[in-house]
């Protein structure tokens, strides 16, 4: 059984960040991903376009070299990769964490779906998109519902339903309305959202205005069948021909794992975990947070961009004690 300084959760940017700080300081640790290499990026729409420009979203030292003003999701993909391998972090793919039990000299045994490590810190920097929120309405279990998109090529010529107003949803509406598909978003306020991409808004806006795309705003998704949905709208149920449900309804952090650890959580909505932002320490000694997770609910506090500067604020925590 290995031996390690600090044991990282999560190989997405952040955590990538704390690596390369961690072997920096001279620290021994690995990073523990449950899937592949910037899992939730992998998972990102194909076409995304990423809101930062590529310097914003560097680590490392690495600069990242881009032909768009703003970089496009493969080519994030591509220089995360990149980054590792220029850093040679110790990096552990497609290994979940199971369990930890903290053990009688404060070190924590920490038991993953490969093997068991033994570290004397732990960052947690599992970011939010592996938890989708649900609609929690009846057949939202059906193989039609979608609750992350990828390709609009999949929904060529088909009847689509989009749920949410906000940059996944609209991208969504967007791109498989252009690829041939009846779009119909389902909007819970009076219109898509002030957060959507400035070079975006004004496209769905004229599309919906024009009629090309649907929008029942001020409207909730109330049932889904095989091949229909109905929607609850200020005029009164209204049943529509489906064929597939994009539900863009966000995700959250996995919380379950933060419990695991001890880590506090806020008692209100936000589920906002208990850390200092001085130092990213949680309540439990020897474990910190790092990146989007810190947020809890409000998954549009952090970012890459303003989140970089956690993974030095932990090692430096770490080396002072």
């Amino acid at each position: 059984m290995s031996k390690f300084d600090i044991l990282i959760i999560g190989a997405g940017p952040i955590g990538l960040a704390c690596g390369i700080a961690a072997k920096k300081a001279g620290l021994r640790y690995i990073i523990v991903e449950k899937g592949c290499l910037v899992n939730s990026l992998y998972n990102y729409p194909v076409n995304m376009t990423f809101f930062s420009t590529a310097e914003r979203l560097e680590i490392g030292g690495v600069p990242f070299m881009t032909l768009h003003p703003k970089p496009k999701r493969q080519e994030a993909v591509e220089y995360y990769r990149r980054v590792a391998e220029m850093h040679q972090l110790n990096i552990h793919l497609f290994e979940e964490v199971g369990s930890v039990n903290r053990q009688a000299d404060n070190s924590f045994m920490v038991t993953t779906s490969k093997q068991v490590y033994n570290c004397n810190n732990i960052i947690i920097s599992t970011g939010f998109y592996d938890i989708p929120n649900l609609m929690n309405v009846p057949g939202e279990s059906l193989p039609k519902v979608h609750h992350y998109y990828k390709d609009p090529h999949y929904y060529a010529f088909q009847k689509v339903l989009v749920v949410g107003a906000q940059n996944s949803a609209v991208d969504a509406a967007l791109e498989t309305w252009r690829k041939g598909a009846e779009v119909t978003m389902v909007i819970k306020e009076a219109q898509v959202g002030e957060r959507v991409k400035y070079w975006v808004r004004p496209d769905i806006i004229n599309r919906i205005e024009e009629g090309s795309i649907k929008a029942c705003c001020n409207s909730t998704l109330a049932a889904i069948r095989e091949d229909e949905a109905d929607i609850q709208t200020p005029d009164g149920m209204v049943t529509i021909a489906n064929d597939f449900v994009i539900a863009m309804t966000g995700y959250k952090p996995n919380f379950a794992l933060l419990k695991k650890f001890g880590v506090h959580l806020s008692a209100d909505d936000k589920m906002l975990p208990d850390y200092n932002p001085e130092t990213m320490h949680t309540n439990e000694p020897g474990i910190y947070l790092a990146g989007v997770v810190c947020g809890g609910m409000d998954t549009h506090k952090w970012f890459i961009e303003n989140s970089r500067e956690h993974a030095d604020k932990i090692i430096k925590h770490i080396t002072s004690c």
